[in-house]
């Protein structure tokens, strides 16, 4: 009796600690999405601060989305085999470190080497769903990680809205500064007030996966990204593609073989599963491509014919009501997927993607226009991003809601990569005499990009159709029965 006491004691302790172990996490996620956008509005700026080209500053973009990409699945795994407190406080002391040394970086590759140390900091996020559903109570678990997941959109359009002013008060070095204080409070938080989790999930480090991923995203995105340089049909184009086709093939087969993978391919089978992931690439792609170079747009000058002059702040307040809308929607999307269902609430706002994206390269001659686009797009992605946790939470079994909500937002940032390369590309490939791209080049980019959304309108009619509210299970019994799984309890 005393110890079943002293147990009850300790389970009542853990779950009042919930709050405080859920506030640290949302810093410590919060603190590494924004570090994905803050430097989206000063892309242009540091081109000129450190004298290079457009192909090359997108890097500092870039290689944050490739090094998270690779990161976030193997540090999720390193947590689950070692301690997930454990690996947390190391991710935040990279983010950390990766903040001041891009504070401090001398030259563009020094800075694009700290913001790859940063990306490594990605693994907070499959660490900080697996912490939850460790340690939260079973009916805590599901509200908790669908808030975690929104945090993911939310806080990138904020860190995109803040450049500007803390730019124009104190210099673009303390874009990563704050970042830097609030990683360093967040890792001691997580140090002294978040528990260690008891689960452990013993066995080798999937390392052979981690390089095949690593390779073939690496000859992917630097082939789309210098295809413009090198010319598209030179032997290193050619051949950075083909290796990566090659590699990806490899990894697949590699990861079906291994007794620890690095992405469990059966669970990724699951219809509910790669639905919600094809949608969550096709909408990181177009997403994290439409923030990084509509305030290029917008800087660019009026002699262009097409810019409009703007600065950092007046760049960056033009995603203002992008950012608030997705916020906004959030607090109404759960009421839409009960009345109408995931896979709907999901399409619509796909397709309001493309609409949006399709308005900014057909209408762009004054900035009311868009405002409009930019607000419709903000909705838009607060519909499925708000909808898509749900989805994938309910296709699977409850000891992977973490790992599965990990790996969509993993792939989130997977597409953001490709995305900026691919948008890079296209803008590169036809420039006016002043080295600034050409409207048609903008045109044409923003039209890719709606395409995207159409494709993921097409994934999102797959979806397994759902009139429930947010639950586990309650999105695709239909499958875990086929798969023989049992539903989760469902979220109060």
């Amino acid at each position: 009796m005393p110890s079943l006491t002293r147990s009850s004691f300790s389970t009542l302790r853990r779950r009042g600690d919930e709050r405080v172990t859920f506030a640290v996490l949302a810093v410590a996620v919060a603190s590494f999405v924004m570090l994905q956008s803050l430097v989206v509005p000063v892309l242009a700026q540091l081109q000129v601060e450190y004298e290079t080209d457009q192909a090359t500053v997108t890097w500092v973009l870039t290689a944050y989305l490739l090094s998270a990409s690779i990161a976030t699945p193997l540090v999720g795994r390193l947590g689950d085999a070692v301690g997930k407190r454990r690996v947390l406080v190391i991710a935040l002391a990279l983010l950390t470190l990766g903040s001041a040394l891009a504070a401090l970086s001398p030259t563009i590759g020094w800075l694009v080497a700290a913001r790859a140390v940063q990306g490594v900091g990605g693994g907070v996020m499959p660490l900080a769903f697996g912490v939850i559903r460790d340690e939260f109570a079973p009916s805590r678990v599901n509200g908790a990680l669908s808030v975690m997941a929104s945090l993911t959109a939310v806080g990138f359009g904020v860190g995109i809205v803040a450049a500007g002013p803390v730019v124009d008060t104190l210099g673009f070095t303390w874009l990563f500064w704050l970042p830097m204080i609030a990683t360093a409070l967040a890792g001691a938080g997580a140090l002294l007030l978040v528990p260690e989790s008891p689960v452990r999930t013993p066995g080798r480090l999937p390392v052979l996966p981690a390089v095949l991923l690593a390779g073939w995203l690496v000859c992917l995105l630097l082939g789309v990204s210098q295809g413009n340089v090198w010319g598209w049909g030179s032997g290193r184009v050619v051949g950075l593609l083909v290796a990566a086709a090659l590699l990806l093939v490899a990894w697949v087969r590699v990861e079906t073989r291994v007794p620890v993978p690095l992405i469990d391919m059966t669970m990724m089978r699951q219809r509910g599963v790669w639905t919600a992931n094809a949608v969550a690439a096709f909408v990181g792609f177009g997403m994290f491509a439409s923030f990084g170079f509509l305030p290029q747009f917008l800087q660019s000058p009026v002699e262009t014919g097409y810019g409009f002059g703007a600065s950092i702040s007046e760049s960056a307040a033009l995603l203002l009501p992008s950012a608030v809308a997705s916020f906004l929607v959030g607090f109404v999307t759960a009421r839409l997927v009960r009345r109408l269902g995931a896979r709907t609430v999901i399409v619509a706002g796909t397709l309001g993607n493309a609409v949006a994206f399709a308005s900014v390269a057909l209408f762009h001659d004054h900035t009311w226009q868009l405002y409009l686009a930019t607000t419709l797009q903000g909705l838009s992605s607060g519909f499925v991003f708000s909808s898509l946790a749900g989805v994938v939470i309910g296709a699977v079994p409850a000891h992977q809601t973490g790992v599965a909500s990990g790996m969509n937002a993993n792939i989130r940032t997977i597409g953001g990569a490709v995305g900026s390369a691919v948008m890079a590309g296209i803008l590169t490939a036809d420039v006016l005499a002043s080295g600034y791209p050409t409207e048609r080049a903008y045109v044409v980019g923003f039209l890719v990009l709606a395409g995207a959304m159409a494709l993921a309108a097409l994934a999102g009619a797959r979806i397994p159709d759902s009139r429930e509210p947010r639950s586990a299970g309650a999105l695709a019994d239909a499958d875990n029965a086929e798969l023989g799984h049992v539903p989760a309890a469902p979220a109060r």
